[in-house]
């Protein structure tokens, strides 16, 4: 088997798995029931369209991605900063810790599959050697697209704790990851880092990294909070009632990472059209938001400029704060960054 799979769940893992109130006793179930439409019917049109119907899709040319700057992202500031590196991978640093959420920074979305499905940006590998030391990693989930194994051995000798979904710490195992640098959340679990308090949320979606292990570990978002400052990373996610729900509880948020890109009529429910994302950060109380999910790789039908495309169009109607950053930049929460930079990119 190859490494990329990460770990099948074991008896004991199963045991521990049942303690949770979402394991029905062989998977991990949404809070609300949550389908993919996708039967022998539909395969044969999603295939031709997925192989065949490529234009737009992925950029011409690479998207390049800024220099990381140590200096300025270490720069002590009473203000939360990030940098954004595609898809879904944010490097914060917050109250003097820095803090990497889902870290996929390897070439290939598909490793194990036999069509790869390759980054929009190149050697984003080699990123890593220039990071400093990494607090703490959080992984919202197992899928490749979040979850890479080259990532994770480069950033291993960095990484001094991980904060996961429950369920994905098998993977990091078997990767060489010690078990006591790894603790696993439910659906609400929270602990204080140092001096951030951080809450596993939940999400309507699924996992699995082969055939036999869907849905055996757990997804969702992560939110950060401080004396001073509230950050929430969505998560994968489609459209439901906890979005709301999330902001009752932890909200109001000053800025959200919100899931935009990846979506189709076939997953809706796992995944959020733009104008969806808009109104979840609505729900939760969000004051400003930007998209991730999208610049990365191509998982889905839609040219890859649209979901920020749409997603900019309803925060504009909708009357909400957003931000544009362009990958690899350093940025404050606070910024407005309106800039439409995709425009310049065939």
């Amino acid at each position: 088997m190859r490494k990329q799979f990460g770990a099948r769940a074991s008896k004991a893992d199963i045991q521990n798995y049942a303690s949770s109130k979402h394991w029905d006793g062989a998977k991990f179930d949404n809070l609300e029931v949550t389908k993919m439409d996708i039967n022998f019917q539909t395969l044969p049109k999603l295939l031709f369209k997925q192989f065949c119907e490529k234009e737009g899709r992925a950029p011409l040319s690479k998207i390049p991605i800024t220099a990381f700057d140590k200096d300025a992202f270490l720069k002590q500031s009473d203000q939360a900063k990030y940098i954004w590196y595609g898809h879904s991978a944010v490097l914060l640093r917050m109250n003097g810790l820095t803090l990497f959420i889902d870290p996929m920074l390897g070439p290939n979305a598909a490793p194990i599959a036999p069509f790869p499905v390759k980054r929009f940006s190149n050697n984003t590998l080699i990123l890593i050697d220039d990071f400093p030391e990494i607090d703490l990693l959080l992984l919202s989930h197992d899928h490749y697209d979040h979850l890479d194994y080259g990532s994770i051995q480069k950033l291993k000798p960095k990484v001094k704790h991980y904060f996961v979904a429950l369920g994905v710490a098998r993977h990091l195992i078997k990767w060489g990851i010690p078990k006591k640098d790894i603790t696993e959340f439910d659906w609400w679990g929270n602990q204080s880092f140092n001096t951030i308090d951080i809450t596993f949320t939940p999400t309507r979606h699924f996992s699995g990294r082969g055939l036999t292990d869907r849905a055996k570990s757990l997804w969702g978002g992560w939110a950060f909070k401080t004396a001073t400052e509230n950050i929430w990373f969505s998560g994968d996610s489609g459209y439901g009632a906890h979005f709301k729900n999330i902001g009752e509880q932890l909200g109001p948020f000053d800025f959200a990472f919100m899931e935009c890109g990846q979506y189709n009529e076939n997953w809706h429910q796992i995944h959020m059209y733009p104008e969806e994302s808009v109104q979840a950060a609505i729900d939760a109380g969000v004051n400003k938001i930007m998209a991730v999910h999208w610049a990365g790789f191509t998982l889905a039908q839609h040219t890859w400029k649209d979901p920020i495309d749409r997603f900019v169009k309803e925060a504009v109607k909708q009357q909400i704060s957003f931000s544009n950053p362009d990958l690899g930049g350093l940025h404050s929460h606070h910024e407005e960054i309106g800039h439409r930079w995709w425009d310049k990119i065939s």
